[in-house]
């Protein structure tokens, strides 16, 4: 009320704000008036930055810059006020302008514009060679526009920069209205805009094959209900051929010394430490494996695998499925510990005279697929929802979760993404008791079956599920609506995560929704992902320290050298498959630059150094910030390399839009 209040304030003193201003100083020995501002035809010896090849080379964070018009597409309109020229933005954006000493000054009306119905707040700024020139301070919806002029004698670049405020970058419609730069006289060289080459640098990691000699990766920890079938692929890398061996399997457990895959169940509860070896021709690696054989033991780690809906969506089938658990292998993802292959929405039919759910004709025989992806030692998930139809309007398991359960038991599921979807409108209201009752009925369900499913609530965060997840028995849950391969969609998810840590630990996870690296499309029609190679290190470096399951939404089977590199990082993997469980925080921001940390099981700190900002930029990790003293080793994960002893502090550039991740002290001996 009070917002609507004062922007109709600003409206009422609109025209009397533009009669006063009849004239704005002198700029450069030329006298612009109000008027020339809101013009058509720029003043002689003057031109508008409209008109230099932006706004094609205007980055921004959301939607698409416009020439002239608002960020909508909109006349471009200020307390009133309209202009003809001018560039209509979003935070956060950049635009850079090659002067090579041809102006002498710059001049526009900032402000943001009135389309904005809700509350958005930026700051705009000019700066020049390099040095912050100007700035507007904080506008917010409703402000009365302000001038920001700069002298450009002798400059020869010039960006004018829209930022965040602090409060999100929702409604922050920004406009330079009647930007002009005024010319130097006889100049035969005019100003240019240029795309900025910050935003797409090359990613700052190393593409490293893995060594011929036998290394075994992925989770040290891994959990099983006794009695129930286990089943675990020993990922583990090297010149093969490779031969596996274990000491120490618990109960009826074996393992196959050429394939790598255990199977069998655990008899007993306990903690049973396996010592596994691995041999090739090129040497041996042994490494010990923890398995937890108890109630409610799943999901040790955060779940590693590939889901169907971010590549395939409704045109998912039987032999995509078999063909993504073919690819996890021949790719060599498996071998780094992924290991579910996910069913999204659209693979149900209708149920039989029993009630049973039956899988649509693009599934001839769903147990014939499980057996398919168990003998690769692979996981199969599924899919359905609490309501009575799922997301695409198929059926759901209201009312049959029991029977659901039980049939998924018997084709041999391994997962669960059980998604609210209809269930709206069968919930009496949104209460949290409501919120959670569905989940708890399936939960008993599971727990019925007869074999180990991992649980995941798709439930997307409402009434703060991350507090309640664990009580109904959820293995991972659902903390964001659904994720797309822009910068808006993919940082705000994940920086959005601060606060939740707390409520994420072994067996239950928080879940900001699946990888979109590689190519996507949601439907046949892929397209490599529109994250930048940066945006795209930071994406997996924020997953990983958050503790977040890894599940990839790309086609398996035309992945290129950097997605690959990008998701068989072991050293990456091993923060987010870290036995400890401890989901990182943030311990330091300012501005767009963040640094987040989290404890790992042998004693070290995995960091890391996040730029937000669409420029290269210096981030410093403090260690009274991450809580360590005196001289620290540092690892750089992305790089594989060691970068010295730091005393007190490590500091390093952090490209546009992108993260380092680090890992600070030296490894207990374990």
């Amino acid at each position: 009320m009070e917002v609507a209040m004062y922007r109709r304030m600003w409206l009422a003193c609109a025209v009397a704000i533009a009669i006063a201003l009849t004239a704005l100083p002198a700029v450069g020995g030329m006298t612009i008036k109000q008027s020339d501002l809101t013009a058509q035809k720029a003043p002689k010896g003057a031109i508008w930055v409209d008109s230099l090849g932006i706004p094609s080379t205007v980055t921004q964070d959301f939607g698409r810059p416009q020439a002239g018009r608002s960020v909508d597409g909109r006349p471009m309109t200020i307390n009133g006020i309209v202009y003809a020229h001018g560039i209509g933005t979003h935070a956060n954006s950049m635009m850079k302008i090659i002067l090579d000493e041809s102006a002498e000054s710059f001049i526009s009306m900032v402000g943001l514009d009135d389309e904005v119905k809700e509350e958005g707040s930026v700051v705009f700024e000019v700066w020049v060679d390099g040095n912050k020139a100007a700035d507007s301070g904080i506008m917010r919806v409703g402000d009365e526009a302000k001038e920001l002029r700069v002298d450009l004698t002798g400059a020869k670049e010039m960006e004018l920069r829209v930022t965040d405020a602090g409060n999100g970058i929702g409604y922050d419609h920004a406009d330079w209205a009647g930007a002009m730069i005024i010319l130097k006289p006889g100049v035969k060289t005019q100003p240019r805009g240029v795309v900025v080459s910050h935003m797409f640098e090359p990613a700052r990691i190393a593409s490293v094959k893995p060594s011929p000699k036998p290394s075994i990766n992925g989770p040290r920890i891994v959990g099983t209900t006794p009695g129930r079938p286990f089943i675990f692929l020993i990922p583990a890398t090297g010149e093969g051929p490779l031969r596996y061996s274990a000491k120490n399997l618990p109960g009826d457990l074996i393992l196959d010394p050429s394939t790598g895959i255990i199977t069998g169940s655990v008899r007993d509860a306990g903690e049973y430490i396996v010592e596994l070896k691995v041999e090739g021709p090129r040497g041996s690696a042994t490494r010990e494996l923890t398995i937890v054989a108890g109630e409610h033991k799943l999901a040790l780690t955060p779940p590693m695998g590939w889901n169907s809906w971010n590549v395939w969506a409704r045109d998912i089938d039987d032999a995509k499925v078999r063909a993504a658990a073919d690819w996890m292998v021949k790719s060599g993802l498996a071998a780094h510990g992924y290991q579910y292959i996910n069913i999204d929405d659209c693979w149900e039919g209708e149920r039989n005279e029993k009630g049973e759910i039956v899988p649509n004709s693009k599934f001839p025989d769903m147990k014939a697929l499980a057996d398919y992806v168990h003998s690769k030692g692979l996981k199969l998930g599924i899919y359905s929802s609490p309501g009575p139809k799922t997301c695409a309007g198929f059926e759901g398991s209201w009312q049959h979760e029991h029977q659901d359960a039980k049939t998924y038991a018997k084709w041999g599921i391994d997962f669960l993404k059980h998604d609210w979807c209809s269930y709206r409108i069968v919930a009496l209201n949104d209460s949290r008791e409501e919120l959670m009752k569905p989940y708890k009925i399936m939960r008993d369900a599971l727990d019925r079956c007869g074999r180990d499913i991992v649980y995941s609530l798709c439930q997307y965060g409402m009434g703060n599920v991350w507090e309640w997840g664990a009580e109904v028995g959820g293995n991972l849950w659902r903390t964001t609506g659904d994720i797309h391969d822009s910068w808006n969609s993919m940082s705000s998810i994940g920086f959005g995560q601060a606060g939740t840590e707390q409520y994420a630990g072994p067996g239950h996870w928080n879940d900001p929704d699946m990888l979109v690296v590689g190519k996507v499309g949601w439907s046949a029609n892929l397209r490599p992902s529109n994250l930048t190679p940066n945006e795209q290190v930071t994406h997996i470096t924020l997953w990983s320290l958050l503790a977040s399951p890894l599940l990839i939404g790309c086609d398996l089977s035309d992945m290129d050298q950097f997605t690959l590199d990008l998701l068989t990082n072991d050293e990456v993997i091993e923060v987010n498959q870290d036995m400890l469980g401890k989901q990182a925080s943030r311990v330091w921001k300012d501005g767009e630059l963040e640094v987040w940390a989290r404890p790992l099981w042998d004693g070290t700190m995995a960091v890391g150094m996040f730029n937000r900002s669409i420029v290269n930029a210096e981030v410093t990790v403090n260690w009274a910030d991450i809580g360590v003293t005196g001289p620290q080793p540092v690892r750089d994960l992305w790089l594989h390399k060691n970068v010295g002893t730091f005393n007190g502090s490590y500091t390093e550039t952090v490209p546009a839009h992108g993260a380092i991740l680090i890992k600070v002290g030296k490894p207990k001996q374990k």
